[in-house]
């Protein structure tokens, strides 16, 4: 394991540019590598296309880099939307009482939607935007892929926002920082750690739908783009159990690359962010974090990147100093008026919607369909519960075990990754023998698939919560002696009971899209 390196180095006295080594090297031949191999992939996104076209899948395993390449590159893409969708809703539901009210039940039924179902409304009109070309299936997986990602995401980011300590609001006023910079330099920060463990996540759960989102039907016609999803998709087809296998293989060196290339280092440097040191045990490393710490050239660039950030973040027209001026009357007025009126716009749209929705179901929808399809709802709506139950029950613990412990998590983490990336319809041929094999229940035996699915989602969120509890706390425990159930009640729970409403939610919405999936 490379060991960081001092935040010095050489320089040429004439030029005063730092004195490359031989870390240079490596990391810059590292660097140009991954370029070339992203602009591959974002070359193949851009051929031609037309409805109607065939995109052929091979099941030769020969393939399967280059499939990995593009699924990788998507949801990369993915994961950049839903950053910056997070940076947007999340703050502004953290920062405004009226559009929380509005943004985050939006997000929790937004989340319940299954990826088909935004498929369905977004592939007809990207196609129609990208005439002709591979970009309109390509932005509507990505879009499908963003669904999968962004929901999660912006949940742990508001949720951190709300967490953060009034001494930090404090500091930030006497420092005379503007919102602009309150956000950059104080509140993202404190997010970043359970944000990064958030993304993880959602990295991990948007493989499920790859198959939803890569092998698109539009116009009774099926369009298949080159990934994983689509692979998939023709081996359970083929009934070919050696292209599962080779998928499968492909699928856990994708994770482990991702997770030892971009989570890794991320894990280790969010850990600067933290407000107070956790647990007794080493910080978490990277030995490509590490490497880039011991190259000379490289961090002297680096430090440009640093410098520029910096002038984002104070610019002059976003500086302006924080004012707690009390308000005028009139002010007070103006702003309970718009308040006022927003709610009552919020409302009247509310009744309208409901009113247009009754009206289509009550006279384009038989009574005894509304019936069956209200039992069939209660009955899933209650799958759904005993997944969150059991997961609960199950994970809780043993993810407040691991998240006290930093080489447990550092273990645990990318196994946890594949795992929760695993797609669920490979199994489910195997899931149906059985049920017809054995004459079980079907409708008992579908519910493992539903917490098999949705259980990570509590396990990332409790980790992520139980390693972010301060030090001075496990301290002031330890000196209490506190132990058993006091010890979870009083500590462990309240600690991560915010994080733990985060995971249920985004689980309670995982599961009910793998129950139509």
């Amino acid at each position: 394991m490379l060991s960081p390196a001092k935040n010095t180095y050489a320089k040429n006295e004439v030029t005063q540019w730092p004195i490359p080594n031989y870390w240079d090297l490596v990391a810059l031949i590292f660097v140009i590598a991954i370029v070339l191999v992203l602009a591959l992939g974002a070359h193949s996104m851009m051929g031609r296309f037309e409805v109607g076209d065939t995109v052929r899948i091979s099941l030769n395993p020969a393939h399967l880099p280059y499939y990995a390449l593009l699924t990788l590159l998507r949801m990369l893409i993915a994961m950049s939307f839903s950053l910056l969708f997070t940076f947007i809703f999340a703050t502004w539901a953290a920062k405004s009482r009226q559009a929380e009210r509005f943004i985050i039940p939006m997000i929790d039924l937004l989340q319940s939607v299954p990826v088909l179902g935004f498929l369905s409304i977004v592939i007809v009109g990207f196609i129609v935007l990208f005439r002709g070309s591979l970009l309109g299936p390509e932005c509507a997986a990505i879009f499908a892929i963003f669904t999968a990602q962004a929901w999660n995401i912006a949940l742990s980011f508001y949720q951190s926002l709300k967490m953060v300590p009034e001494d930090l609001h404090e500091a930030s006023h006497m420092l005379q920082l503007s919102a602009w910079q309150k956000f950059w330099r104080v509140e993202v920060p404190f997010a970043m750690p359970g944000l990064i463990w958030n993304m993880m996540l959602s990295m991990s759960g948007s493989w499920i739908f790859l198959v939803a989102s890569e092998a698109i039907s539009v116009a009774n016609h099926k369009i298949y783009l080159s990934g994983i999803g689509s692979y998939i998709a023709m081996a359970i087809t083929e009934k070919d159990k050696m292209a599962i296998l080779y998928v499968i293989m492909t699928m856990m060196v994708v994770i482990v690359l991702v997770d030892q290339i971009l989570f890794r280092p991320l894990v280790a440097w969010s850990e600067k962010f933290k407000t107070s040191e956790v647990g007794n045990e080493s910080e978490p490393e990277s030995w490509l974090l590490n490497l880039f710490q011991r190259t000379r050239f490289m961090r002297f660039i680096g430090n440009y990147g640093t410098s520029f950030f910096s002038a984002m973040v104070n610019v002059p027209l976003l500086r302006r100093r924080q004012r707690n001026a009390p308000q005028s009357t009139f002010n007070k007025k103006l702003r309970w008026c718009i308040v006022f009126t927003w709610n009552i716009v919020l409302t009247i749209l509310v009744l309208f919607a409901l009113f247009v929705l009754f009206r289509f179901i009550l006279s384009k929808v038989k009574i005894s369909e509304i019936f069956s399809v209200t039992y069939d709802g209660v009955f899933t709506a209650m799958r759904v519960l005993a997944a969150i139950i059991v997961s609960s029950i199950v994970w809780v613990p043993l993810g407040v075990l691991i998240g006290l412990h930093a080489k447990a998590t550092r273990i645990v983490q990318p196994i946890a990754q594949f795992l929760a990336a695993f797609p669920m319809n490979l199994i489910f041929p195997l899931v149906v023998w059985a049920i017809l094999r054995f004459h079980l229940s079907v409708n008992l035996w579908v519910s493992p698939l539903m917490v098999m699915g949705s259980q990570w989602y509590i396990l990332f969120n409790v980790i992520a919560g139980t390693s972010a509890l301060p030090k001075n706390l496990h301290y002031a425990v330890g000196t209490l002696n506190v132990r058993g159930w006091l010890w979870w009640k009083r500590f462990i729970l309240p600690g991560i009971f915010s994080y733990y409403i985060t995971g249920a939610i985004t689980a309670a919405g995982n599961a009910w899209n793998v129950s139509i999936i």
